[in-house]
């Protein structure tokens, strides 16, 4: 008799052990998709609706930096059980914070580029002045005496080789959010994002279940 109510205890343990595995796992997965999402929609949002600038910065710094902190401080604050001298981070957890980092960087890369496909427009440009402490940064005014914001990087066509007074076909957003640009072409990021987004999310719940794992087991020990 009492063999078996060890047998049911011991798997009755189990279970709850597994059921809690499934809910960490499922919440986790959940609080990683919604950073990861958010670095890249916020950042990518910004450019393309165009937001008003105080918004735009405040998006941005949430895409870049505080969502994809909150990946990592977020796991590391669970640990209740453990001691904080003795606390340590799962080395999955280094992944989601570079991952979102380069969503939202990316992300708003490539908002500049939808806005433009969007709203830009084909224009005469004339270099009034360029700056090349280090990169390169053009500002123009359009042939007719319209200035063009922002100004463009060395990326977009601010060469080396571009001078003040010549004149440039730069594609400009009228709204003054999205950079301009002399390439005609225009970059993938698909298969990036997909990527980067994929490594946030799986990497990030791993690392993290990981932490919950070790934050319950501690008392054992």
């Amino acid at each position: 008799m009492t063999e078996n109510v060890s047998g049911v205890a011991v798997r009755a343990t189990r279970v709850w052990e597994d059921t809690r595995q499934r809910v960490d796992l499922i919440r986790w997965l959940l609080f990683n998709l919604v950073c990861a999402g958010g670095s890249l929609g916020l950042a990518w949002l910004g450019p393309v609706v165009p937001l008003p600038a105080p918004v735009r910065g405040v998006g941005f710094i949430l895409a870049a930096l505080v969502l994809p902190m909150a990946t990592l401080l977020v796991p590391m604050l669970g640990l209740r059980k453990v001691p904080r001298r003795k606390r340590k981070m799962a080395w999955q957890l280094v992944f989601p914070v570079i991952a979102g980092v380069a969503l939202g960087v990316f992300g708003h890369a490539a908002g500049d580029h939808i806005a433009l496909a969007d709203r830009g427009e084909w224009v005469d440009a004339v270099v009034v002045s360029k700056e090349d402490a280090g990169t390169n940064h053009c500002d123009l005014r359009t042939t007719d005496g319209r200035a063009i914001s922002p100004s463009l990087s060395q990326g977009d066509g601010c060469r080396d080789s571009v001078r003040k007074g010549d004149e440039l076909r730069v594609r400009y957003d009228p709204e003054g959010v999205a950079g301009p640009t002399a390439d005609r072409s225009r970059d993938s990021y698909g298969g990036m994002f997909m990527a980067l987004f994929v490594t946030a999310v799986l990497m990030g719940t791993w690392g993290s279940v990981r932490q919950s794992t070790w934050d319950r087991q501690y008392g054992g020990r």
